[in-house]
């Protein structure tokens, strides 16, 4: 079933919190859906997408992380998933996720003219896969900006709960 909405839509106001929950939960449904042409289109040609060790209080230029990748590094690893040969995900896991507490922190401009809104927002992951079940749990930090009447994600930072621990897996992070 497929269901219209109006298309004469306002445009897009990243003051507006619901328009901002609407893009998150979009991401979100991409990435538990493995819809890695969606996910990818999402992003901003000046992206970056990290998930750092201990909580992120370092500069990630000088540190290890799990991941720090650029706009280019997102999609040489969505071309790996893609192959359908990168084994650590075949068969890929089950995803779901559930977004909460999503909150406008601010803005930043990086570049003279460019804004880009930051919103934070907690998680938790259900990831079912072969090898048994795990429960993720963390804060996201999204940083966002309006392209062409559309909302884009200029960078993601996933900070776990237990980021102190060690990773059984890493197929919930694309």
């Amino acid at each position: 079933m497929t269901i219209a909405f109006d298309t004469d839509r306002p445009a897009t106001d990243l003051t507006d919190i619901r328009q901002i929950k609407q893009f998150l939960y979009k991401e979100a449904r991409y990435a538990d859906e493995h819809d890695y042409d969606s996910w990818e289109a999402l992003w901003t040609d000046d992206a970056l997408y990290w998930v750092p060790v201990d909580g992120g209080d370092y500069d990630p230029m000088k540190h290890v992380s799990v991941v720090y990748d650029n706009r280019r590094r997102i999609n040489t690893r969505l071309e790996q998933l893609r192959t359908g040969k990168r084994y650590a995900q075949s068969p890929p896991s089950h995803l779901r996720r559930v977004l909460g507490n999503v909150e406008i922190l601010g803005v930043e401009e990086k570049v003279p003219g460019v804004t880009d809104t930051v919103v934070g927002a907690n998680f938790v992951l259900y990831e079912s896969k072969p090898r048994g079940k795990e429960v993720w749990a963390g804060r996201y930090t999204y940083r966002i900006r309006v392209v062409d009447n559309e909302i884009r994600l200029v960078g993601k930072t996933v900070v776990l709960v237990d980021n102190a621990e060690a990773l059984p897996t890493l197929g919930f992070l694309i």
